[in-house]
């Protein structure tokens, strides 16, 4: 017996209790790096689809014939993603099981597959998820935030211009943890911006996950770009970012060193600056909590505002 066979038996003997029904999405998470996260659920589904559609049709070809299966292949990604949907949508009207894999990890995060769930789902089809991989959760699970509440995913910064900066005052405004993705011939510049923005904030990097040359690292957000200079190897590869929450300030913090020193330069900042900049300021130059900050700017402009 095959190695092939032996894993598809064992994948049919482990998850083929669960009905597949026809006419149904199959959206099925893959491997971020290492072929063995690939679950038995996955593999079995794959081997009951008449179709896989693949972001990449070269990326899906490879992973079948990793696990000896043979399916016709269509290529769905963001260039094509709204008339490609309509041509799978045909297929499940005819009762086909077709099966959507994007490159690497979960669909539709950060990845397409949303226009087409959106499409199978107005058409009246079934979308069955099939959870794995996913570079969030896996960066999430070693950053060790014991902070955070929930998170934020913000996926990809924008390259540049107004959208760009939006993207980033968002990330130092959210007070909680917020996940990233970053590419490596970007990952200078907004190391560089988080330095800027958010320079004591701990910030977990982690690239290359689950792959021979995995690095995961927290350092404050000031100290990146330098830790990325240090060593060209750690500009390679894709970045995942988890930037961690602040921690709660103390009532009885409210009379601290810094948050004093922070209150003495508070008013002349909002002579000059808009309420939110001028506490941005002064949080990053003193250390001082900046949601208390933001009320005292607040009670200060408010008692002038009454004058």
């Amino acid at each position: 017996m095959s190695i092939d066979s032996t894993l598809k038996r064992a994948a049919a003997e482990a998850a083929g209790a669960q009905q597949y029904p026809a006419a149904t999405l199959y959206v099925v998470a893959t491997p971020i790096g290492n072929l063995a996260d690939l679950t038995l659920r996955a593999i079995h589904a794959l081997a009951l689809a008449d179709a896989v559609a693949c972001e990449d049709t070269r990326v899906g070809g490879q992973l079948l014939r990793h696990l000896g299966l043979d399916k016709p292949l269509l290529a769905l990604h963001e260039h094509n993603e709204q008339a490609a949907a309509a041509a799978v949508v045909d297929r499940l009207a005819r009762g086909e099981r077709v099966a959507y894999v994007s490159d690497a990890g979960t669909p539709a995060v950060s990845d397409p597959g949303a226009r087409l769930v959106a499409a199978a789902r107005a058409a009246g089809h079934r979308v069955l998820p099939l959870p794995g991989a996913s570079a969030v959760t896996t960066a999430l699970s070693a950053a060790g935030d014991a902070h955070a509440q929930g998170f934020r995913f913000a996926g990809f910064a924008p390259a540049k211009g107004a959208e760009r900066e939006r993207w980033l005052q968002a990330l130092h405004a959210d007070d909680g943890c917020v996940v990233a993705f970053e590419a490596p011939h970007r990952i200078e510049a907004l190391a560089r911006a988080l330095a800027a923005l958010d320079a004591p904030r701990p910030l977990t990097i982690a690239r290359e996950l689950t792959k021979q040359f995995e690095t995961v690292t927290t350092m404050p957000a000031g100290e990146l770009p330098g830790w990325l200079a240090a060593d060209a190897d750690r500009r390679r590869g894709e970045f995942v970012l988890v930037l961690h929450a602040r921690a709660p300030v103390p009532r009885d913090d409210a009379a601290s060193p810094a948050l004093d020193e922070a209150l003495r330069w508070l008013p002349a900042l909002l002579a000059a600056l808009p309420l939110k900049q001028a506490v941005a300021i002064a949080a990053q130059v003193t250390g001082a909590p900046r949601n208390a900050l933001y009320e005292r700017a607040l009670a200060l402009k408010n008692a002038d505002d009454g004058r």
